[in-house]
């Protein structure tokens, strides 16, 4: 069966090298999912402090070297199911491009070289970065077959790195109501990527994934409109009541920009019968890139400018 990755070889008179199917296989346009490793920094007042910017930013690098570890595992793990898939059969691995052996060498490889890094950087690192590595190999294994646990579980793997965060840059103003703001946005994300496999694999889902059996449209929608009021109720109670606030309570401004991001995204779904993950429909939908874009900026004016002339 010819596939993606054998008609751009025979469109190209070099063949693509190991290497590169390994770089590939990383998926690097999904480090965008590693940005919650920022939040502690931007929050915590500290953005413009030459050494938390350095630590967060050697994190966020660390994230994105052990998060592609797992997506290599991750493929070897499902090489057969991602052969069925209408999209991922043209993977490297589920392709036959990229040789399995090749890729666990490059897995290995990166775990191992991220090791000394995260000891040199901060010991109290290695825990959250090797707990999410461990939790997520346990995900690529078990817990993505057990219902509900397996959005819980990818909703974790947020939280942690939201935690490294905190951890490297020593966050002394960063409120508990953004940990849990970021748990329930990350269960957005999750339970909107189930969705979205749903509606792409229609009635192929069982040879792809056998957990998606276990959902439906009716409840994932239910699930994501729970999820998306308790997100709007929790960033609306931390913006007026978590302590180290301005307190003219200017953080209330940023509400109406969550209030769209999330509309913005239901609306695609249900609407325009948007079937990309969240993480990808925000690297292509430029009315949420505008939203996200305009709530750094308010955010920023309220920490770093209104803050102190109030």
């Amino acid at each position: 069966m010819m596939n993606e990755i054998t008609q751009n070889e025979n469109r190209s008179s070099r063949p693509i090298s190991q290497v590169e199917l390994v770089w590939r296989t990383m998926r690097p346009k999904q480090w965008t999912k590693n940005v919650f490793v920022w939040a502690a920094l931007l929050f915590d007042v500290k953005l413009f402090q030459a050494g938390p910017f350095i630590r967060t930013l050697v994190t966020f690098t660390l994230f994105c070297l052990i998060s592609s570890a797992v997506y290599i595992i991750n493929d070897l793990v499902d090489v057969e199911k991602d052969r069925q898939h209408p999209h991922k059969r043209n993977r490297p691995l589920a392709s036959g491009a990229l040789r399995p052996r090749f890729a666990l060498v490059a897995a290995v490889t990166i775990v191992a070289v991220t090791v000394p890094l995260a000891l040199w950087l901060n010991g109290k690192l290695v825990p959250i970065l090797y707990g999410y590595l461990i939790l997520m190999i346990g995900y690529s294994f078990w817990l993505k077959h057990i219902v509900i646990v397996d959005v819980l579980t990818l909703a974790t793997g947020f939280v942690l790195r939201v935690a490294a965060g905190v951890v490297v840059v020593v966050a002394e103003r960063f409120s508990p109501w953004i940990y849990v703001c970021m748990v329930l946005l990350a269960l957005f994300l999750a339970i909107g990527k189930r969705r979205q496999e749903i509606v792409l694999l229609d009635d192929n889902s069982k040879n792809t994934r056998a957990i998606l059996n276990e959902y439906n449209l009716r409840f994932l929608d239910e699930m994501l409109a729970l999820v998306s009021a308790s997100t709007v109720m929790a960033y609306a109670s931390y913006t007026f009541s978590a302590p180290n606030l301005p307190p003219n309570h200017s953080m209330m401004l940023t509400i109406p920009f969550v209030l769209y991001g999330l509309f913005r995204y239901l609306y695609l779904i249900h609407v325009k019968g948007e079937t990309d993950p969240p993480d990808v429909v925000v690297l292509k939908d430029r009315p949420l890139q505008i939203d996200v874009g305009l709530f750094g900026l308010v955010v920023f004016l309220v920490f770093y400018v209104l803050s102190r002339t109030a």
